[in-house]
């Protein structure tokens, strides 16, 4: 698809939690696996710049293969649960898949690659490990790629392999660490890898490896769950030294080892050089910081990089008088209900360090120019960590919200910066963190949404007054503009989630006053130590890290909604925001009930009967007059509003049209539908592969008032090739008046279509495929639901106006990404 067509605006994925899966590049660029996909995030412009699509299985290691000049890298090696490994190869500014490496039958869990020298048979060596207890080693030669040795662990687990060429002789030597609690120590003679040491003294699982080579020497860091860090030295052993003749001398014990080369044989010592104890939990990740390259020559600062389950990362180096290794400088989380640390990286120039955690999060802390001791937390992307099942646009599409099986509800939204011009999208705001899986959601009204889990209750949910405000620095956007949406409701300040609970409660001023200790530090109660609320009220002008995301941005709930039997399946809201309809799962007809409920009382309105199975999805018509049900009993359903004389009655709705096993054209499950902004036309889209419009709902030809008119399929069957789990019809037409729709598959590709209506619907040529959108755009898993902005233009850039060429589709994938694209409509 041209790029004039469909630009990507934003990328929303965190890194997948095992501990080898983030690589910071010496180009700047932070590449980590995301469900089944690498992406590569720019962390100077702080957007994902690419996602790479290749796996079919969770990606677990990520490894940029470093260039011995220190220069940017251009190729890149990734591990997965589908037992292969990928080669990436950038070309013209683009990553493509350049090599697979298939051979292992367990999940590979963690990869390495050194260039080799133009002398040796071959230009890249590839050390992998999985989970069948075997390391293998593959050479490429051109675009040649094949397996060379298999290195057998018996019942044992490689954890982690790292690779690097010994100095002066340019041989490559293997060091691999996993339950054994030993480092094994590999060196390549003739073509083969042999184990020539053992290096004892971790005491439980080795978890990371790494090598750098520093002057002569080249140095192992590794760190274990006995929380310690272990430092090796390697080094050339002198044919014959004075010392060695002195027996008095106290030094450490070294290990030798030879290496044959061409020319002669060289001796190698290995000795222990420090062990660093700073950690109070495991220790799953170290990092040396990069080398760079000043007047030619490419220099290693000695500083090491460690990562936590005790939520700290530290870094190390050697005091400049004593030569000890010392603590220099300890970052990490306080407080909040996430585990530790996985993994940590550094920037190439050292100013930046990354961590991953176990909920997928990034967390990025940066030196402070002025003070070098002092490093503070910065905006970082963030983003899902299980599958994302629904979302949708505020109604003045400002912000994004979106619910997923993480058990998150999450806002993001464009972030203005006053000084640059660039918009770049942002969470800002986690409302719900729940004790079940997120099922579906709906706006209300401008900062106020009601969402399902899978428990029988849907949540309505309300921003606080500290939200709000926040949203106004972050966005630009006037505060009297915002806090009038609010309708001079008293805002509480914020929420938070009490003990033992799952609702979140709302907290005002007064209860955070009430909570401040007496004076003499005298507890009245055993109960009073304990705060009530840890939630803080903080002013943003800028996307919060995730400590106060987890802990600061909740939305307190307003109301409860019982009446469903089983787990809620979905939920809508009608344009004018009065009334809400939600199903649940459902495998009998009395539990296929749609329930309405007011907006304004929370009542219950009705109970609307017809389907025997799970309602999957419904929408409202944009003129509130009609509601549009789909099952998995392959049929849907219209409701119609009856005509309110009244004021003061609540809204009802009667049954208008609806298919049944003969007149339904689809012959599986109905997973999505959607209606055309003028309220005319709708469309449905089937697991059997076919998108069909229906209407014509605003006809003359309505019958009298307890008759069903028949609605007919206007549009020729679209057969898209793949189960269609999510359709949507752009809220503007195309210059020629044609309907533009985005339809999503169960393969994760999004395709564009524009549909006209025409007399004749045999012929096939109502439908216009305007292009799909490229590999490296579309997501990995099933589109899960398709939303258009419902306004024309870009949310932060100020194109609002009718005449902007732009308009915004989100989607939201089963690959556990948010995505929002720009699509230029003159160009379809």
């Amino acid at each position: 698809m041209a790029a004039l067509l469909v630009e990507t605006c934003h990328v929303a994925c965190c890194a997948n939690r095992t501990p080898n899966v983030v690589s910071w590049g010496r180009g700047g660029i932070v590449a980590y696996g995301t469900c089944n996909s690498v992406a590569l995030y720019h962390p100077l412009k702080r957007r994902v710049i690419s996602t790479l699509n290749g796996h079919s299985g969770r990606v677990n290691c990520v490894q940029w293969v470093h260039k011995k000049d220190c220069g940017p890298e251009s190729e890149l090696v990734s591990g997965g649960s589908d037992n292969l490994v990928l080669l990436w190869e950038e070309q013209d500014g683009k990553f493509s898949k350049s090599g697979q490496l298939g051979g292992h039958t367990g999940a590979v869990c963690a990869v390495d690659a050194v260039y080799q020298d133009t002398e040796a048979a071959y230009q890249l060596l590839v050390a992998s490990a999985a989970s069948d207890s075997t390391v293998k080693i593959w050479t490429r030669q051109g675009s040649e790629i094949q397996c060379v040795q298999t290195i057998s662990f018996g019942n044992g687990f490689v954890m982690d392999v790292s690779l690097a060429l010994l100095p002066g002789s340019s041989v490559p030597v293997l060091a691999c660490g996993g339950d054994d609690c030993k480092v094994h120590i590999f060196i390549q003679q003739s073509g083969q890898f042999q184990e020539v040491l053992s290096l004892h003294g971790h005491e439980d699982w080795i978890r990371g490896l790494e090598w750098t080579v520093h002057g002569g020497d080249v140095f192992l860091a590794s760190c274990a769950q006995d929380c310690l860090i272990r430092i090796w030295r390697v080094f050339a052993k002198p044919a014959f030294s004075p010392e060695s003749l002195e027996e008095d001398t106290i030094k450490l014990k070294e290990d030798f080892f030879m290496v044959k080369t061409k020319d002669c044989c060289t001796s190698f010592a290995v000795t222990l050089e420090t062990v660093l104890a700073g950690h109070e939990n495991l220790v799953y990740g170290v990092h040396w910081q990069p080398p760079f390259l000043k007047d030619g020559i490419i220099q290693q600062p000695m500083c090491l990089l460690s990562a936590s389950m005790d939520k700290t990362m530290i870094l190390w180096s050697p005091d400049e008088e004593s030569g000890v290794w010392l603590e220099q400088v300890r970052v990490g989380e306080v407080g909040g209900n996430t585990l530790g640390f996985y993994g940590c990286q550094m920037s190439p120039d050292g100013s930046m360090i990354l961590a991953h955690a176990f909920h997928g999060a990034l967390h990025l802390w940066c030196q402070d120019p002025s003070k070098e001791d002092e490093w503070c937390p910065t905006v970082v992307i963030s983003g899902h960590f299980n599958s994302v099942q629904d979302l949708g646009w505020d109604p003045e599409g400002e912000f994004i919200v979106s619910v997923s099986s993480d058990q998150t509800t999450r806002l993001f939204a464009p972030w203005r910066r006053a000084d640059q011009n660039q918009v770049t999208w942002h969470e800002i705001s986690r409302p719900q963190i729940h004790g079940y899986d997120m099922q579906c959601f709906a706006m209300v009204g401008r900062f106020q949404f009601v969402s399902g889990a899978d428990e029988k209750v849907l949540r309505v949910f309300s921003a606080p007054r500290n939200f709000v405000e926040n949203f106004s620095n972050i966005s630009g956007l006037p505060l009297e503009k915002l806090l009038a949406c609010s309708e001079g409701v008293d805002l509480p300040e914020g929420a938070s989630i009490p003990a033992l609970g799952l609702s979140n409660k709302a907290v005002f001023q007064s209860d955070r006053s009430a909570q401040t200790p007496e004076d003499d530090g005298q507890f009245s109660s055993v109960s009073a130590q304990y705060s009530e609320s840890y939630f803080q009220p903080v002013v943003l002008t800028e996307p919060p890290p995730e400590d106060h995301l987890l802990q600061n941005t909740l939305w307190p709930e307003v109301q409860k909604l019982y009446g469903h039997g089983y787990e809620m399946f979905c939920v809508a809201s009608n344009r004018a925001k009065t009334v809400v309809a939600s199903a649940c799962k459902a495998s009998k007809p009395e539990h296929a009930a749609i329930l309405l409920w007011s907006t304004s009382s929370w009542k219950q309105l009705h109970s609307l009967s017809l389907h025997s199975l799970t309602v999957t999805q419904m929408a409202f018509s944009p003129d509130s007059r009609f509601l549009l049900a789909v099952s998995r009993d392959r049929t849907w359903s219209l409701w119609s509003q009856k005509d309110e004389t009244l004021s003061d009655t609540e809204p009802c709705f009667t049954l208008y049209a609806h298919t049944d096993k003969n007149t339904s054209v689809h012959s599986r499950i109905i997973w999505s539908c959607d209606w055309s902004p003028d309220s005319t036309y709708f469309i449905t889209g089937s697991r059997d592969k076919k998108v069909i419009i229906w209407g014509n709902c605003d006809s003359s030809e309505n019958a009298a008032e307890n008759d069903e008119v028949a609605i007919r399929p206007r549009s020729s069957v679209l057969d898209v090739g793949e189960a269609a789990t999510a359709v949507s019809f752009a809220p503007v037409l195309s210059p020629d008046q044609s309907y533009i729709l985005a339809v999503g598959l169960e393969g994760g590709k999004i395709i564009l279509f524009k549909w006209k209506p025409s007399g004749d619907t045999s012929a096939g040529t109502d439908w216009l495929h305007c292009g799909e959108l490229d590999t490296f755009q579309c997501h990995a898993l099933a589109i899960k639901r398709l939303c258009w902005r419902p306004r024309v233009g870009r949310a932060g850039h100020g194109d609002d106006s009718g005449n902007s060429a732009w308009i915004q589709l989100a989607s939201a994938g089963a690959d556990h990404c948010v995505k929002i694209f720009n699509v230029n409509r003159l160009a379809l």
